[in-house]
């Protein structure tokens, strides 16, 4: 039965909703998907479908002390919208930032909340997506579509990664996720152990230092920071000229990429300049006499992993007053106590934090099919880090890492709504990725390359995701000052891109 027939079937309290794009995912993604689709592509119908309550993705999800961004919010801003606050920006702004860019567009009636999808179906007879919904009131919902827009985000969010180690049965203590941030948590007075070496960890210390009788960073290795005043002096200096807030918006946005452009080569080319100097900053608010060669020099060259931005330095400041230390070492295992560590060190604790980071999720773990065949996302190529070989009218953001998600999300946006227009302009009603004969024999590669970028949570899903070849066509290139001036020039027409 196709979709056609299942819609003239069903009654009409239960009818099929159709849409010429259907958005997966109220986050910042999805929102900017949604404004770019309303401003380019005029007249397109679209739904945004959200599982949570809510718009906002990550910043409603996460809700441990201090959450913040750790990319500026001059670049992880939308280009549409200036951004007028502190660069590095709390949860609750970023929010505030997010239902401005809603009201201001009237995209709240595009949005459905508590809608999950159970999975979505291709069918190439009718040239649609038909996508089951199980509402959170217990009904269910089911909608077809000409276009999948996915912005759901790449990590799973209902738990976050927390590795097994021996004895955690034994801790007589709590152990939370920052992820799965409780409620009823207590911290005053406790000694608090936070295991990691990322931002979330390095935003949780000093947030929490202050409340507790002492918090222990636990690392297993270092990780690169860049401590700094969290303020821009050049957005500052443009107000005092009362220059127009978008003009400022836009000249601080050119600045600071540019500045990222210089910094991320230098990463490369300069890598023990670079990596000097980034120890230099930590030295600043630490001083000679702390071991920051053991505790905050990591064994990779910088930008292998993200480097996070610590605000006025609060991480350091708070370990140079006594309220909170770094240790680096292995967990042995878990006390009743606390943490027994492999050089032999035992560290109490009343509560302990895993900061581990999270799992991924591809496309939302929704289950897939074309045709009746379900899709394993790990035997497709990607096309240029947004579609895939075999699977139809769909597109996912996946954003940068060493820049701000956002940027690509705004390109993507610019992307899709163009690839819209040229099916509508030719009467397309399908469009896939498809090899090319010179690509049958290329050796299939990871979706990115681990030399470049390992991050753990990569690292442990990597056999879940896309491959790549090495051709600007079948690779996330991770380059926004190269994507930023390629992908509005990509040829709609290339033999890469199969049309029906």
């Amino acid at each position: 039965m196709t979709a056609t027939d299942m819609i003239a079937e069903r009654p009409a309290s239960a009818a099929v909703q159709h849409f010429d794009v259907l958005i997966v995912g109220a986050g910042i993604s999805g929102v900017g998907a949604a404004y770019h689709l309303q401003t380019q592509r005029p007249g397109t119908s679209f739904v945004v479908l959200e599982s949570k309550d809510t718009f906002g993705g990550t910043w409603v999800t996460h809700k441990y002390p201090g959450i913040r961004s750790d990319s500026d919010l001059y670049t992880f801003g939308y280009r549409f919208k200036p951004w007028v606050g502190a660069p590095i920006a709390t949860a609750q702004e970023i929010l505030n930032y997010m239902n401005e860019v809603i009201d201001e567009n009237d995209l709240g009636r595009h949005i459905r909340y508590g809608h999950k999808i159970v999975d979505a179906n291709w069918s190439s007879t009718d040239n649609l997506w038909t996508v089951d919904v199980a509402r959170t009131d217990g009904t269910t919902a089911q909608f077809t579509t000409n276009f999948l827009f996915m912005c759901q985000g790449y990590y799973k969010h209902d738990q976050g990664y927390t590795p097994q180690w021996d004895g955690m049965s034994d801790f007589k203590g709590r152990i939370v996720h920052p992820q799965t941030w409780p409620d009823d948590i207590d911290l005053k007075g406790k000694n608090v152990i936070v295991i990691g070496s990322g931002a979330t960890a390095a935003t949780l210390v000093p947030n929490i230092a202050d409340q507790t009788a002492h918090v222990t960073l636990l690392q297993r290795s270092p990780t690169y920071f860049v401590p700094g005043r969290n303020v821009d002096e050049l957005a500052d200096t443009l107000r005092q000229l009362q220059i127009d807030e978008t003009w400022v918006h836009e000249i601080v946005r050119r600045k600071r990429l540019f500045d990222g452009d210089a910094f991320t080569k230098r990463a490369v080319e300069e890598s023990e300049t670079v990596k000097a100097e980034l120890l230099a900053g930590v030295r600043m608010f630490l001083g000679d006499q702390f071991d920051v060669d053991k505790h905050f020099t990591p064994s990779y060259r910088p930008w292998r992993q993200r480097i996070a931005f610590i605000p006025d330095g609060d991480l350091f400041r708070g370990i140079a007053s006594g309220k909170a230390s770094v240790v680096t070492d292995e967990i042995e295992r878990f006390t009743e106590n606390g943490i027994l560590l492999k050089s032999g060190e035992e560290l109490k604790a009343d509560i302990v934090i895993s900061a581990t980071g999270f799992d991924l999720s591809v496309m939302g773990d929704i289950p897939f099919a074309v045709d009746g065949k379900p899709v394993d996302w790990s035997k497709t190529v990607t096309y240029r880090g947004m579609m895939f070989t075999g699977v139809p009218n769909l597109a996912w953001v996946f954003g940068y890492f060493r820049a701000s998600w956002t940027l690509r999300a705004d390109l993507m946006g610019d992307f899709v709504a163009r690839l819209l227009a040229h099916m509508q302009d030719k009467g397309f009603k399908k469009v896939v990725p498809a090899l090319r004969p010179e690509d049958q024999s290329d050796e299939l590669q990871p979706w990115i390359d681990a030399e470049n970028f390992n991050p753990g949570y990569l690292m442990r899903g990597m056999h879940l995701l896309p491959k790549s070849l090495d051709k600007p066509e079948w690779r996330h290139t991770q380059d926004y000052w190269s994507e930023k001036d390629e992908l509005p020039k990509v040829d709609l027409d290339e033999p890469a891109l199969v049309y029906g």
